[in-house]
């Protein structure tokens, strides 16, 4: 054994009397309200109102569970759909197994419809969201912790983590792997960062900032999936999270050098102009090719309740976003 390994804990569910309250839910609901926090801050600095984050969060999250657990059935299916899988356990999310790009593609389906009865543009209200997101994922992973999974290639580094006998992933005979999960959390907490100061210094708008969330998170997830040996479906002899890492590495490079321009000056509509009927016209402001509501919505998003001085209305906005 190695002394210096970090030892895993032994349970990671406790009983409130018959209530079973499980870690890896309380990682996943404190990332969540973490995302909230940031991204409400950087809504506000952007001109958006106080409370649409968190109010477009309550449709992107459930959106964004059930796109997680879809994608990880859909590319680990024979623990369900195997010879001796348990269709049942499709359902058991409390054990794990949430795919990150199935959360971020369903929960972005969920975002653009709370945004779109809003009149909200999605590229902005992403951009704004981006770096709390990455934050959630670093929380979310100690979960993984706790559940003893999403573990490396067994190790004698001074940070090795233990683990159980007879994981998925374990070697016989080794003790000691990866902490894979570990170094996911610690990336996403740097990706924050970087897109954080991005933010600041180029202006960055139009979703340049989360499709740049999206291509450092890709780069760092898969150097993770090369250090994993736990078993995983392949295509042409590479994981399948691989091949997920490439095409979002892909699609966001070439969102964010096809997107340039000036940031949005006007992200959020007057609440008169936030109807179902108005949010196409309406969300042009957001996605900055102008609208007929341009005017209200600027004087609604540099209004009292954003702190704008009174008369300063008609004065484009240069605040920066920070978390």
């Amino acid at each position: 054994m190695n002394l210096a390994s970090i030892p895993s804990p032994a349970n990671g569910v406790w009983h409130l009397g018959p209530v079973p309250i499980r870690a890896y839910a309380l990682c996943i609901i404190a990332g969540v309200i973490a995302a909230v926090i940031i991204g409400e801050r950087r809504w506000r600095a952007r001109g958006g109102h106080s409370g649409t984050v968190t109010d477009v969060a309550a449709v992107a999250v459930p959106f964004g569970l059930i796109g997680g657990r879809i994608y990880h059935v859909v590319t680990s299916p024979e623990p369900y759909f195997g010879a001796d899988g348990e269709l049942v356990k499709v359902f058991y999310i409390w054990e794990g197994g949430l795919g990150i790009y199935g959360a971020i593609l369903f929960g972005g389906v969920g975002a653009w419809l709370a945004c779109r009865s809003r009149g909200i543009g999605l590229p902005a209200f992403g951009d704004a969201v981006a770096p709390g997101i990455a934050v959630a994922q670093a929380i979310g992973r100690v979960g993984n912790y706790f559940n003893q999974e999403l573990f490396g290639r067994p190790t004698d580094l001074p940070w090795a983590l233990q683990i159980d006998p007879g994981r998925d992933g374990t070697v016989p005979g080794q003790e000691t792997y990866h902490p894979t999960f570990l170094y996911e959390s610690l990336w996403c907490l740097g990706t924050a960062a970087v897109v954080i100061w991005a933010d600041r210094r180029f202006k960055l708008g139009r979703g340049r900032a989360f499709a740049l969330y999206i291509a450092l998170y890709a780069v760092g997830r898969a150097w993770m999936e090369a250090l994993r040996a736990d078993f995983a479906n392949e295509l042409f002899g590479v994981r399948v999270n691989l091949w997920t890492c490439l095409l979002a590495f892909v699609g966001a490079l070439i969102w964010i050098l096809t997107h340039r321009g000036p940031r949005e000056q006007v992200v959020q509509p007057a609440a008169e102009n936030s109807d179902p009927a108005a949010g196409d016209e309406a969300g042009k402001d957001a996605t900055g090719k102008g609208g007929k509501h341009a005017l209200p919505a600027r004087k609604a998003a540099a209004g009292p309740e954003d702190g704008a001085e009174p008369g300063a209305t008609d004065v484009p906005s240069t605040r920066d976003a920070s978390p």
